[in-house]
């Protein structure tokens, strides 16, 4: 079954006081580890850039299946950047935010054996992220106003939350208190 996923990327990082998606966890930036998540599945993996654009432009720029496009409205917020990518996709289709660079590609693959309209990954009865979305939803998503967000349009559809061995649908890196206390955390578990 195709797919697409699409990484949001355009944000400030003001919590970090720098660019976060280019911190690295293993010799790779924070972005490229959350991208490879989807690579091995997805035709396409769309990467909505924004403050930090020409950064990311340069982190991706060896793999083919990536598209960078820009939100020129990053500064409404995140669901500008949802809509910008949502905008690009023609088929069923992976949405996260690019600050989780440990979710996995068997989580990914699970989802997208979801049942209902929207898969939703559960760890420990914590909802996480990537979310998984069908085709028949871009056009609703689309007429979403612009002030609303994507937990609000989550849930006014048909929602499944499916309970996932993958701690990495919850680890998202906010401030640099977050990005050490993971670099410690893989550090041990090597």
């Amino acid at each position: 079954m195709k797919c697409d996923a699409i990484v949001l990327a355009a944000g400030y990082s003001s919590r970090t006081n720098n660019n976060k998606l280019l911190l690295t966890i293993n010799q790779q930036s924070i972005l490229l580890k959350t991208i490879l998540a989807f690579y091995p599945i997805c035709e396409k993996i769309i990467v909505v850039g924004g403050h930090y654009y020409e950064d990311i432009k340069e982190i991706i720029k060896s793999y083919s299946k990536v598209v960078l496009v820009k939100n020129e409205q990053y500064h409404l917020g995140m669901f500008s950047s949802v809509k910008r990518g949502v905008a690009e996709v023609d088929c069923d289709f992976f949405i996260t935010p690019g600050d989780y660079p440990l979710i996995k590609t068997s989580t990914c693959e699970l989802l997208k054996r979801g049942s209902k309209d929207i898969s939703v990954p559960v760890y420990n009865q914590r909802k996480g992220h990537p979310i998984f979305i069908k085709k028949k939803l871009i056009q609703t998503l689309l007429d979403e106003p612009i002030t609303s967000n994507l937990k609000l349009f989550r849930d006014r559809q048909q929602v499944e939350y499916i309970d996932v061995d993958d701690e990495g649908v919850l680890i998202d890196i906010d401030t640099m208190d977050d990005y050490i206390a993971l670099k410690k955390r893989i550090k041990g578990d090597e």
